[in-house]
């Protein structure tokens, strides 16, 4: 272990200081501001303790520990399902000059916050052919369930109270049915044909007066587009039912078909996927509800949270969309699409590629072409020596080794040659030496820990 790989309270010497306070600033009659309101009974027993470290100790331990994270500043991350673009950083800048704002000032005085609202509500709506947008959801997740509850309240205002049900493709999200379970609907699910796409024939049997709705992204999960969503749509809006799209593979689409034009209803967008605000690590997000005319007056005002929305990525989206201006903007998806087409031909040989079709925006291959006992899991630990992150694995579950590839439109050409290169170098490695890739990675701080007792019992605070 290098010095400073250490954590900073191991570090840690006594008596060791960077800083300095005048004399008698914390001392005297001083009372903390909790000891007025809070019981004693929370009150700390014993002192906190606190690592003892000079200032450089303090500086380099946090530098180094930024060093060890990966991020699309970094490297290429081409994590399937999560668009993980580069942020341009004008978009920092233009979040910079809005830093002053508080979220409870008067709305005369924040006047150039509400126009940007305004911009976005009508430039989102000419994207997906919605008719208005709500920014109150502050993720993506929490877009599905503001998008489920206004499905419910079309059906109840309406009388209907019977439609229980929500369709879901065995190809889905997981969050689709989880957000439909927790908006109170049952899970049907409808099955996917070989060719990976919606199978309308079993999706026919599974209509009627109590489905309030089917839930769908597209393309779908394997990067396919539905190429049946007008007959889906036909059907289940014959039903009495409303089209839900899941706005997380949204990317493709710009600039070439909008799922307002395909009949869908209600839809969320992921702003930190397709308008490139950076979300590694579970956040920040923004989840803006669309919706057709129909569903507008049940949209209400104000049509943003009490803080506006997650505002920030909201500007940053602001932004992209004014930088990349009308023309380029419809230039993201189509090369998106030319960039995941050009990886899944170039690797299809040393990989195992279970629809052969063309994709958009990503596709899944289902492990190595040749079966020798290394796995998905040796394949993304193995990438991580080469300094690219791993695609997202075991994922859509229709593949018993799925690796799911997406590498958004703002890598070059030279970055995707090279991951292909290292793709094809791992195939040989586990051909020749499939231990190099059980035992990967070898150049990380962490190597393989033991990720079902971290999920289930991870330490969270150091052991002094």
């Amino acid at each position: 272990m290098k010095y400073y790989d250490k954590l900073v309270f191991e570090l840690s010497r006594p008596g060791r200081t960077g800083y300095s306070l005048p004399a008698g600033s914390l001392s005297g009659n001083y009372s903390a501001p909790w000891e007025a309101s809070e019981p004693s009974a929370v009150w700390r027993k014993s002192t906190l303790p606190l690592p003892e470290v000079s200032e450089p100790d303090v500086v380099r331990h946090y530098t180094n520990l930024s060093q060890m994270n990966f991020g699309v500043d970094t490297g290429f991350y081409p994590l399937g399902s999560c668009t993980m673009k580069y942020n341009p950083k004008i978009n920092e800048e233009v979040v910079s000059a809005f830093n002053g704002l508080h979220p409870l000032q008067p709305a005369s005085t924040v006047r150039g916050a509400r126009q940007v609202l305004d911009f976005m509500d009508k430039a989102l709506a000419e994207i997906t052919g919605m008719s208005h947008f709500t920014f109150l959801p502050c993720a993506g997740a929490h877009g599905e369930l503001t998008g489920l509850m206004l499905m419910k309240e079309y059906h109840m205002s309406r009388g209907d109270s019977a439609r229980t049900k929500v369709i879901v493709p065995d190809s889905a999200h997981g969050t689709n049915p989880a957000s439909a379970a927790v908006c109170g609907f049952d899970i049907v699910v409808v099955k996917s044909r070989e060719d990976g796409l919606v199978d309308v024939d079993d999706l026919r049997p599974l209509l009627g007066p109590d489905i309030a709705g089917i839930m769908m992204t597209n393309p779908n999960t394997l990067g396919l587009f539905e190429r049946d969503i007008k007959e889906i749509a036909s059907l289940v809006h014959g039903c009495g039912g409303l089209l839900y799209y899941d706005g997380a593979n949204m990317n493709p689409l710009l600039g070439v078909v909008r799922p307002g034009d395909m009949g869908f209803d209600i839809m969320h967008l992921n702003l930190h996927k397709t308008f490139s605000t950076p979300h590694g690590g579970g956040g920040p997000g923004s989840g803006p509800v669309g919706v057709a005319e129909h569903l507008v007056p049940l949209l209400g005002r104000p049509r943003t949270s009490g803080f506006h929305g997650n505002f920030g990525v909201i500007l940053r989206a602001c932004a992209y969309i004014l930088t990349l201006g009308r023309e380029n903007l419809l230039m993201a998806g189509k090369l998106a699409t030319l960039a995941a087409n050009y990886i899944k031909e170039s690797l299809k040989d040393s990989f195992k590629l279970p629809i052969p079709s063309v994709c958009k925006h990503e596709f899944v291959f289902d492990g190595l072409a040749a079966d020798n006992g290394v796995t998905t899991l040796d394949v993304a630990k193995r990438l991580l020596d080469y300094g690219f992150h791993a695609p997202t694995i075991y994922f859509p579950l229709l593949f018993h080794q799925a690796l799911m590839i997406e590498p958004t439109e703002t890598e070059s050409l030279e970055t995707l040659d090279a991951f292909i290169d290292v793709m094809h170098t791992i195939a040989r490695e586990a051909a020749e030496d499939p231990e190099l890739l059980h035992s990967a990675p070898h150049n990380t701080p962490v190597g393989r820990p033991d990720e079902t007792a971290a999920a289930r019992q991870p330490v969270l605070k150091y052991t002094f």
